[in-house]
């Protein structure tokens, strides 16, 4: 961690809530609203319902510029609603990655984790296919989501790139 780095959303004027609570809230129920979807089945919608709504909100509650927001809750919830066919379709969390480089007000560079993001997603799809599997592929994809996220957070504090102080949108 770069010190005097700042995370670029912190310079918002919140309208409600604190920074870090209006954080961990959201990315509390982008989470656990991607869980509780991925419990559903044809006899049991409740899930569906619970996890589309938490998913939606923890999106809406992240500090961030509005649009970001918006336009990050899309292609994340469809996503979410992929992986319901199984280990086959790991490949999409490149899109709820892609979703939070943008919420996080990243550089444009850092863009190219959610593609490498797929690529690994599509190259496990020949290893497994079964819907057994489907933990294991999640916990390697997922696993992959969280470190490229720290990637984009530690490229984008490098020094290596521009300065974008001072450039946050609303």
């Amino acid at each position: 961690m770069t010190r005097g780095w700042a995370e670029p959303s912190r310079s918002l004027p919140l309208r409600w809530g604190t920074y870090r609570g209006r954080y961990l809230a959201g990315l509390g129920l982008i989470i656990s609203g991607l869980i509780c979807l991925q419990g559903a089945n044809v006899n049991f919608g409740l899930p569906l319902g619970l996890g589309t709504l938490a998913h939606v909100v923890g999106w809406w509650v992240m500090p961030a510029a509005g649009w970001r927001r918006l336009w990050a809750v899309l292609p994340s919830l469809v996503a979410a609603f992929i992986l319901l066919i199984g280990p086959a379709g790991v490949a999409i969390l490149a899109a709820p990655l892609a979703s939070w480089l943008l919420v996080r007000h990243r550089p444009a560079v850092t863009f190219l984790l959610p593609v490498a993001l797929f690529a690994v997603g599509m190259a496990l799809r020949e290893y497994v296919s079964e819907y057994s599997a489907m933990i294991p592929a999640l916990a390697i994809v997922g696993g992959l989501l969280v470190v490229f996220a720290w990637g984009a957070r530690l490229i984008a504090s490098s020094r290596l790139l521009p300065s974008n102080r001072g450039a946050v949108d609303d």
